[in-house]
């Protein structure tokens, strides 16, 4: 078994992500997180099929959409919506998701988690990238340990 921990430092070594879910409010969990991972030098891309443009980058309306293809999406949309943007990154050979999830319900869902797992997608069923590597900072690495005592990340993936 992997450790969410290993899991997680695996995710953030690749050059090229996605955010599903970035929108023109940047206040936005997925708007955060794209813009860390941005911040931090990988090749970044913002994914919503409503917008045109967000964090004063293009949007793209798909995950399929984005030339060359990306080594990870983080999907940061409503769990109703997950496990379309996981067989969107099942179509464009996406071969790693990270579902967001902190301390509401997140973009996780077990439909997306075993579609993943069906289709040889390595999955993170939980938690948030900026409570890793170069991307944390100290109160997600609080959340993170809250959210551990309560059960609600995953300690193996």
């Amino acid at each position: 078994m992997t450790t969410l921990h290993q899991a997680a430092e695996e995710f953030l070594a690749q050059p090229r992500l996605a955010v599903a879910g970035v929108s023109r409010d940047s206040k936005q969990s997925a708007n955060l997180i794209y813009r860390r991972l941005r911040d931090t030098g990988h090749d970044v891309f913002a994914v919503n099929p409503n917008g045109e443009q967000a964090e004063g980058d293009r949007c793209y309306a798909s995950v399929g959409a984005i030339d060359g293809g990306v080594d990870g999406v983080v999907i940061v949309t409503p769990g109703s919506a997950s496990l379309d943007v996981a067989k969107d990154c099942a179509a464009a050979s996406v071969p790693r998701v990270w579902l967001h999830r902190g301390v509401g319900p997140g973009s996780s869902s077990d439909a997306a988690v075993e579609y993943c797992h069906e289709h040889g997608i390595s999955v993170i069923p939980g938690g948030c990238p900026c409570m890793f590597g170069d991307t944390s900072d100290p109160g997600h690495k609080c959340l993170l340990a809250m959210l551990r005592l309560v059960g609600k990340v995953p300690r193996t993936v």
